[in-house]
């Protein structure tokens, strides 16, 4: 199971403290904090990819091309909070549904 990162949204819009909390993938994101009720966001966080004998470092082939020859589709993160497609396959936009 995924360990997804949350963070806390504060009555005045600006962001409070993060928390992790292990879940399927199947399941939705939380809208409220376990313990405090408050409203909270999924956000995307960098995953934590170990290799046999690398200590922890990716050494391979990590270029555009290769990802993309592998099939992984790249994101980045644009100055509106989406996240566009650079390359690959999956969608062209990630972007928050605000309720």
């Amino acid at each position: 199971m995924p360990l997804y990162e949350y963070v806390v949204l504060n009555a005045d819009g600006s962001q409070g403290e993060t928390f992790e909390v292990l879940q399927r993938i199947a399941d939705p994101p939380l809208k409220k904090h376990p313990q405090t009720g408050q409203k909270v966001q999924r956000i995307m966080a960098a995953p934590s990819v170990k290799k046999k004998y690398s200590g922890g470092r990716i050494t391979g082939d990590i270029s555009d091309k290769s990802l993309e020859r592998q099939g992984f589709t790249k994101y980045q993160k644009s100055k509106t909070g989406t996240y566009e497609k650079v390359l690959g396959t999956g969608p062209d936009l990630i972007k928050r549904d605000d309720d």
